[in-house]
């Protein structure tokens, strides 16, 4: 029994060094080397101030910046806060806010449906009642933590931009394409509109 204890034993420490010890640390060293900027984060700074990450979105209010799509976790730091709604597509909170379909006449909305929130985005950008609003204006990601908008919505967020900034449309349309990144590897989903890059762009134009 010794005999085959001892080989077993041996194997244990030899495979618990290797992938818990030099695995990890080949992988890090490799990342670091080859894309440290990725591996760390993709953090942006200004000024020598940490302002957050390309790849997770945050939340912007005020007519000088472009919004975000809608985010169940408000965009809100930390562990466990990256959820999306679980809401189905037909579902009458997910449509109309959480109201109760009894009382109709009664509003005990406690957070905005879709349909609110096509309202308010025409309010808010001016936008005619007979042009199409871009699915992701109205509805979370997944992750509720997406950093990018569809081109659409940023185009239709331009106006009300150039408007607070006194800034040329055109030259705000600029600062959108300059700040759209493209498919993944050049063929998967779509292109998008990184909202912290182009909001920080923005800033310096001026």
């Amino acid at each position: 029994m010794r005999r085959q204890l001892l080989p077993g034993l041996v194997m244990v420490v030899v495979f618990t060094f290797l992938t818990g010890v030099v695995y990890p640390l080949v992988v890090y060293g490799i990342a670091q080397v080859g894309f440290s900027d990725e591996a760390d984060g993709s953090l942006v700074e200004r000024d020598g101030e940490l302002v957050g990450s390309r790849w997770i979105g945050q939340q912007f209010a005020g007519e000088e910046y472009f919004h975000p799509r809608p985010s169940a976790t408000g965009y809100a730091p930390g562990p466990g806060y990256a959820y999306g709604s679980n809401y189905g597509p037909t579902n009458e909170t997910w449509l109309l806010g959480e109201d109760d379909p009894v009382t109709p006449d009664v509003d005990e909305s406690e957070s905005n449906g879709v349909d609110d929130l096509i309202r308010s985005y025409r309010e808010t950008n001016g936008v005619d009642p007979d042009t199409a609003i871009p699915v992701d204006a109205v509805t979370g990601s997944s992750s509720s933590l997406d950093p990018h908008i569809s081109i659409a919505n940023a185009r239709l967020q331009a106006a009300r931009v150039a408007g607070a900034r006194g800034l040329e449309i055109d030259r705000v349309l600029d600062l959108v394409e300059q700040n759209t990144d493209g498919r993944a590897f050049g063929f998967l989903g779509e292109p998008g509109v990184n909202v912290l890059e182009l909001n920080l762009a923005l800033d310096a134009s001026q």
